[in-house]
């Protein structure tokens, strides 16, 4: 992108006005850099097309509507929350995004619900008129980190900490990139680069991705590694369980929507819906907001709302690209966990789809949902182990490049941040797991001081993060008996 306009700027002795700002609205990703628009397919057309007329970054509007609906517009079909298309406009009690959109562009309400190109720009008027009563100037509007709180605005939601998580969702997809791959077959991709959020008043809001944040409201989680977010007291029952009713299946949903949004949604009083657990698609996250005790209303019927615990996954029934081994992995954990303390046996007799439960006319989890590799990971095959992954310790954003086995004891990781440039290690258990045993581990970024966790610990130790572009770092850890250290490595 960026190459093809240096080339052009080249051949003459300056720089316009006009071609600075064609410059920097480029790199901002506010406009298609020249002829390779004329190659793309017609939703990216539409993103590009919405994002030129309503002065949005085109990126950030691809980014947005990626975290909400992974593209596909589900033929017009609202999400669980009222949310349609591409960009998921909202229609509900409380959120009229679609009316909005409807107002700011003229365009009817069924266009907007099931036309790709109306709704993207439907979508990017309204971040357009978030960002201009923020008063956004074109120079603010030119720098993609200054729209956070306009993203923030446009999810919706009414806690501060779950519009951080929104926004943060939408930020983290614009600094690592992605490839995305339509249900009409168009590949749509969006570059990594580097970004620097804007967050303003929400840098004050509980971060939900941080580790440390899990032991908020500790009385009030259940599983370890869950984080808690509650749900409106509307939308569930205080109960007194396993000692009111037993506690002996296990529901399993799909949200029909995103992870930020399902638990906005479960806040919002209006829905009269919940689920006891929440789990997010990229790295199985998991999010607790009605207590085991008591009763969430997650599947339609009085009997299983009575004796059963709900758990949500991230997605759509229809569209595979949800489903992610992290989930699987996550959430079967999770399931054993709920297994073990009410005696459930794990079988599909015990633990069912929400398509199973008497008199529904949901389809949840799906035919996408691999039942096999879920079951299995559920009984003890390949999932059995730590509830916790690397990237849930270190937090949104990394991903493992490098790992070292502790024997039998445990694995310790490096992680990488490409949106920070941040190094993350952690040491996850494998043995002894609930019970605190000596467990460590440390980073060295060169040039400086060694950071070290070290103590008795029940599933991991960590995170230890430190700034470290540009630098070589040494990494290691210990479990049981066993210990590694690396190298000065990973330079660059």
């Amino acid at each position: 992108m960026t190459e093809s306009l240096i080339v052009r700027g080249s051949r003459r002795t300056a720089l316009t006005a006009v071609g600075v700002l064609t410059l920097l609205l480029c790199l901002a990703g506010l406009v298609p850099a020249g002829p390779a628009s004329a190659a793309e397919g017609p939703l990216a057309t539409a993103f590009t097309r919405a994002a030129a007329a309503h002065g949005v970054p085109r990126d950030l509007l691809v980014a947005l509507a990626y975290a909400e609906t992974h593209l596909d517009g589900h033929g017009g079909k609202p999400s669980a929350s009222g949310g349609y298309g591409v960009a998921h406009l909202v229609s509900n009690p409380t959120v009229h995004t679609l009316e909005e959109a409807a107002r700011l562009t003229g365009a009817p309400v069924a266009s907007l619900k099931a036309d790709d190109a109306a709704n993207v720009a439907g979508a990017a008027a309204v971040l357009r008129a978030r960002a201009d009563a923020l008063g956004l100037d074109a120079a603010a509007r030119a720098d993609a980190g200054r729209w956070y709180t306009a993203v923030a605005r446009y999810g919706g939601a009414s806690a501060p900490e779950v519009a951080r998580l929104y926004a943060d969702a939408v930020y983290d997809l614009l600094s690592a990139g992605f490839t995305a791959r339509t249900p009409a077959g168009e590949t749509i991709t969006v570059a990594a680069r580097p970004v620097n959020p804007d967050r303003g008043a929400l840098a004050n809001a509980r971060d939900l991705d941080q580790p440390e944040n899990r032991t908020l409201a500790a009385a009030a989680v259940d599983y370890p590694g869950a984080t808690w977010v509650a749900a409106s007291t509307a939308n569930y029952a205080v109960s007194d369980r396993p000692a009111s009713d037993t506690i002996d299946r296990i529901v399993i949903h799909v949200t029909q929507g995103s992870y930020a949004g399902t638990i906005s949604w479960f806040q919002n009083p209006a829905a009269q819906v919940s689920a006891h657990y929440v789990v997010r698609s990229s790295d199985g996250a998991i999010t607790q907001m009605v207590r085991e005790k008591d009763r969430a209303w997650h599947a339609g019927n009085s009997d299983y709302n009575h004796h059963s615990i709900g758990i949500e996954h991230e997605g759509y029934v229809d569209d595979a690209s949800w489903f992610t081994d992290a989930m699987y992995r996550s959430s079967a954990a999770l399931v054993r966990s709920i297994a073990a303390r009410y005696g459930i046996p794990k079988d599909r007799s015990h633990i069912v789809g929400h398509y199973q439960v008497p008199g529904t006319d949901h389809t949840d989890p799906g035919p996408y949902w691999d039942w096999n590799t879920y079951m299995q990971y559920v009984t003890g095959g390949s999932g059995t182990g730590n509830p916790y992954t690397p990237e849930q310790v270190c937090g949104s954003g990394y991903s493992v490049i490098d790992s070292a086995a502790l024997g039998t004891a445990g694995t310790v990781y490096l992680l990488y941040n490409s949106g920070n440039g941040n190094n993350c290690v952690v040491t996850l258990k494998k043995t002894s797991l609930g019970t605190a045993t000596a467990t460590s581990a440390y980073l060295e970024v060169q040039g400086r001081s060694r950071v070290t966790d070290s103590g008795d610990y029940g599933y991991y130790a960590g995170p230890v993060s430190a700034s470290a572009a540009d630098k070589c770092v040494k990494w290691g850890g210990k479990a049981g008996s066993s210990s590694y250290d690396s190298p000065f490595e990973h330079c660059g």
